[in-house]
């Protein structure tokens, strides 16, 4: 129950999305089909008709030749053109709506804890983009699209025959929708563990592919390589087995169908002769009847392939459902503050998971507008949980957060493979050159921006690879700059910097947080001494707040580590 309740949800946001362009498609694919089997009937009783209308002088003067060739082609432009159509329609409304859900799935990403769920799994995170959202593909264009079409197909072939005879129509109406999705149904049955664990192997590939790549290095040194290679190959292998037993299913299925159709044009002739020889068809709407039997089985074979994936479509719904539905599509960001306060904690407690101990237990705290403070304390007091929940980064599992809002400057310097000048347009997407340089020049890194020969174009590798460390922190700080906020979080800013670069960056920082409001988690002094208020935290508590000027404060700023 709750399997379909993921996949409603998944057909709701397809709907949602573009439900105009889908129904259109949807639309088009049906005529298309009923004009292709109405051709094929049309054509035959046309031939038979004209045949035998040659046997005599009179009924050759007789029979009229243009209405039915006229309609021969008009259903022939038609099929043509309605087949272009629906291609086109189809295409790209189901593409439009996946690039949608991409959308709507990355800003699911974006709540509290995010970012530490995808540095846990980033492979598992980036297949749910990529490949549960390309499985969604044939849920649209193989599963439903060919369900209605074959359901119109069924439809208008019963009504034709149900005009020659009623019985003979209603029973070719139930024969086809029974034949037909009954395969479909046995073929999807049949595929669901077959299609579960190549979705399986295929996961476990890629991991491995990328392990194999990342660590080749260390896999070598331990002597591993070898070993993870062959590893590699077993996966591949096995996947081939499953790919092949899919191939030999939709084999079996396209047999099944043609036993169907061979079954439903021999029931047809059976029934058309009957009906000729007490004389209620003539040989051309025999004809009629038997090649619109025919042509109306032909849609069912669209379904084999829909069939064979519609378990990895099931798989990839129950996947990403939870994160497509309303409630989790919006970011679940800190609270606003009032205006004359950056920062409100009313007795917030936070649990990681997987962790017994609480990381923050039952934290009180006030962040005055304008003020800067320190949060010390050793490593594991929960200093960086206490800046992801300003940032909003993390949810309290008690108590209430509202904050002002702010930019992070993390611990680590987040860059990308881009150019440098998409990293820093990560702050803000509009800004023009003379702004990048601007705050380029204030973090100290324009002089050397400018001597590289692409300059703001500089490709950077993944990590920022070709900037040293220096050179990156003040990127970041660039980065900081930009992006127009009152209130900074800074996670041990300098960390890993030399003396004199930590210097500069710290007198930069200092410079520009004018009028800020400052929350810095560190452990080294000449990060604390920027701030008016020391926080001290121990165990995930906040054991001393202490004023500036007061012998306290000089004493705790006294006991952090220099450099």
């Amino acid at each position: 129950m709750k399997h379909h309740h993921d996949f409603v949800t998944v057909l709701r946001l397809f709907m949602r999305s573009d439900a105009r362009r889908l129904l259109l498609g949807a639309g088009l694919s049906t005529l298309t089909v009923l004009a292709g089997i109405a051709l094929l009937g049309v054509s035959g009783w046309f031939i038979t008709a004209t045949g035998l209308a040659g046997l005599s002088a009179a009924a050759a003067l007789a029979f009229n030749v243009f209405v039915p060739s006229a309609g021969i082609r008009l259903l022939a432009l038609g099929r043509t053109f309605g087949r272009y159509a629906e291609r086109l329609v189809t295409h790209d409304a189901t593409l439009g709506v996946l690039a949608s859900l991409r959308v709507t799935l990355f800003r699911g990403w974006a709540e509290p804890q995010a970012a530490r769920a995808l540095l846990q799994r980033p492979g598992r995170l980036l297949f749910r983009l990529t490949g549960d959202i390309d499985a969604l593909e044939s849920v649209y264009l193989r599963l439903l699209v060919p369900l209605a079409a074959t359901f119109g197909a069924a439809l208008l072939a019963g009504l034709l025959l149900a005009i020659l005879d009623w019985r003979l129509g209603a029973c070719v109406f139930v024969w086809l929708l029974a034949c037909g999705w009954g395969v479909a149904a046995w073929t999807a049955g049949r595929a669901r563990p077959l299609a579960l664990r190549r979705v399986q192997l295929t996961e476990r590939l890629r991991a491995g592919a990328i392990d194999l790549s990342a660590g080749q290095t260390d896999l070598a040194l331990a002597g591993r390589l070898p070993a993870q290679c062959a590893a590699l190959q077993q996966t591949d292998a096995r996947l081939a087995r499953g790919d092949d037993a899919l191939h030999r299913l939709e084999t079996r299925a396209g047999w099944l169908h043609a036993v169907a159709g061979h079954a439903t044009v021999a029931l047809v002739l059976l029934a058309a002769g009957v009906l000729a020889g007490q004389g209620k068809l003539d040989a051309p709407l025999a004809a009629l009847a038997l090649l619109t039997a025919l042509a109306a089985l032909e849609p069912f074979a669209a379904l084999r392939r829909g069939a064979i994936e519609a378990a990895r479509s099931a798989l990839a719904a129950r996947r990403l459902a939870p994160r497509l539905r309303a409630d989790a599509m919006q970011a679940q960001a800190a609270g606003h503050a009032e205006e004359s306060e950056a920062l409100r904690m009313d007795r917030v407690g936070v649990t990681h998971a997987g962790r017994a101990q609480p990381a923050l237990h039952a934290i009180d705290l006030h962040i005055a507008a304008g003020e800067r403070v320190a949060v010390i304390g050793a490593s594991g007091a929960g200093k960086s949980t206490l800046l992801a929940l300003a940032a909003g980064e993390l949810a309290p599992q008690s108590g209430g957060v509202a904050a002002a809002p702010c930019t992070w400057l993390t611990q680590r310097t987040e860059l990308f493979q881009d150019s440098l000048r998409d990293n820093l347009r990560l702050a803000d997407p509009q800004a023009c050159d003379a702004q990048l340089w601007a705050v380029l020049q204030a973090a100290g890194l324009a002089e050397d921006v400018r001597r590289l020969a692409q300059g703001l174009d500089t490709p950077l590798g993944e990590g920022g690879l070709g900037l040293s460390g220096g050179q990156s922190r003040r990127l970041a700080l660039a980065r900081l700059l930009l992006r127009d906020a009152g209130f900074w979080l800074l996670d041990e800013p300098t960390e890993g910097l030399d003396g004199a670069t930590a210097a500069d960056v710290l007198a930069r920082l200092n410079r520009h947080a004018e009028g800020r409001t400052l929350l810095i988690a560190t452990h080294l002094r000449r990060e604390a001494a920027l701030a008016e208020r020391l926080l001290v935290m121990q165990g995930g508590r906040i054991v001393a707040d202490l004023r500036c000027g007061t012998p306290d404060y000089d004493a705790a700023l006294a006991r952090l580590r220099q450099h």
